[in-house]
């Protein structure tokens, strides 16, 4: 069902001025229908609301409009000038297969071997492989035995190799696959018969082992010069707690608590002793935090713009939204900033559009006699943000290491999410925990160009990536 905000705006106009001008209304009818426009205003702002106008989730939007691909001459396929992938020969093969010639099919005659024509086959064997370790014994003369040691990680007489606990956590944490599935990769491709005890084990055995890399992540994102910080609401054994995500271009940190605000950022510590630049969606506790500067994410303004646009018909909100726009353009066509003549005819720009927008939809009269704060619209407290944050948003045009969005944080949360969405929740606060340090280490491996296999392999061999160890 499609709204159109202008005709219920106008209708509402009429009503309101209808019962202002007919006297014979009686005054209990009039606080009647005052309630029911109230309640059709709040309900047709939340029909209106979408994926593109609010912070409303793409997949919580079905009648979403989808962007047409445009049309192209292009022939299908790789263009020309365009450098494939194709598999190539491997110069040693694993296995080798000789195929003879059926001589009794040739015609008669002496011949003898040239060579081979060479086809490779490249497959995969997944199996399970048992190491024995067999520790020498000798006994003297006296009948006193002396046993070989065996290696440190060699504890019990049957257990788990650091490969296989590797595989398990990488399709865990990283592939985000229940424990249950995990079971069945295991024991259908392997016929290994593994526990969930032990898969929640070997979960637990890399975070202990990620004691280290949880502190020099903090380390590392409070020494740098940009932090982008976001929350997302996740579900622990049926009780809402939050996700707290800071990252950069190198590094991943995330961490589990009860609350969103300051008592949690205090908590984890990162943003109280940073002196950087934050990126973030104006969430007001950040505002807190007075030793950094800060950058607002302008994808958040450019759907509360839409908003203003859609619902409330502002025109001071399309002239924002394409200045925005085209302010971006103009910065990353300049190499990531624009020079101080230009970025001070972009603020001319921004400041005559506020102008605009102030005498479009002015600050509301205070009603005598009424207690409290005058009641804004959603459009004039959005007009009042971007007066009053001017150097947070526009931030991104002369300083080349602040985007123009806080996409970078919420790509970082993308995955737990998606975990959600996948498990449902969480059962504990520890497995909350366990995840969140994981996930960070195998979001700053990939960061840094290393494959997250390759990562939790080195973990279990008790070995630290080289960007960890050189910190």
């Amino acid at each position: 069902m499609k709204v159109n905000s202008l005709k219920i705006k106008e209708s509402v106009d009429k009503v309101k001025t209808l019962l202002k001008t007919e006297k014979k209304v009686p005054n209990s009818l009039k606080m009647a229908i005052e309630v029911l426009i109230m309640l059709i205003n709040i309900l047709a702002n939340r029909v209106m609301l979408n994926s593109s106008n609010s912070s409303k989730a793409p997949s919580t939007d079905p009648n979403r409009k989808k962007q047409k691909k445009s049309k192209s001459n292009k022939k299908p396929g790789g263009q020309k000038g365009h450098k494939g992938t194709r598999l190539t020969k491997f110069k040693t093969p694993d296995k080798i297969k000789i195929i003879k010639i059926k001589k009794k099919n040739l015609p008669k005659g002496n011949y003898k071997e040239v060579g081979y024509a060479i086809r490779q086959v490249v497959d995969i064997e997944i199996k399970k492989i048992v190491t024995e370790y067999r520790a020498q014994i000798l006994e003297d003369e006296k009948g006193k035995k002396y046993t070989a040691a065996f290696p440190k990680n060699i504890s019990t007489e049957v257990q788990y190799g650091n490969k296989l606990k590797a595989n398990s956590v990488y399709m865990s944490q990283f592939q985000l696959l229940p424990y249950n599935r995990i079971q069945d990769h295991f024991y259908e491709q392997m016929q290994i018969p593994l526990s969930m005890g032990s898969i929640f084990n070997f979960n637990k055995e890399a975070y202990n082992a990620l004691e280290i890399f949880d502190k020099i992540a903090k380390e590392k994102l409070i020494k740098s010069s940009r932090i982008n910080s976001d929350e997302t609401g996740i579900n622990i054994n049926g009780k809402r707690k939050w996700l707290h995500c800071a990252s950069n271009d190198l590094w991943s940190y995330f961490f589990p608590h009860d609350k969103r605000g300051s008592i949690a950022m205090d908590e984890i510590g990162i943003i109280p002793n940073f002196s950087g630049i934050l990126c973030h969606d104006h969430w007001k506790p950040y505002y807190n935090y007075k030793k950094c500067l800060h950058s607002l994410c302008n994808a958040h303004h450019l759907r509360e713009l839409e908003r203003a646009i859609e619902i409330d018909h502002q025109k001071w909100a399309i002239q924002m939204k394409n200045f925005l726009i085209e302010t971006n353009k103009k910065v990353i066509n300049s190499g990531g900033s624009l020079s101080t003549k230009k970025a001070n005819e972009c603020r001319k720009k921004y400041k005559e559009i506020l102008k605009k927008g102030d005498k479009e939809s002015p600050l509301p009269k205070k009603i005598i006699g009424k207690r409290g704060r005058i009641k804004k619209s959603k459009s004039r407290n959005l007009l009042e943000r971007f007066i009053e944050y001017e150097n947070d948003v526009l931030r991104f045009m002369e300083n080349p290491i602040v985007p123009f969005t806080n996409n970078l944080g919420e790509n970082d949360l993308r995955m737990i999410k998606v975990q959600q969405k996948i498990s449902g929740c969480f059962r504990s606060m520890d497995g909350a925990y366990i995840f969140c340090r994981i996930r960070g280490f195998l979001s700053t491996c990939r960061k840094h160009g290393m494959k997250a296999a390759d990562g939790l392999k080195m973990l279990f061999s008790g070995k630290l990536p080289a960007f960890i160890d050189d910190s």
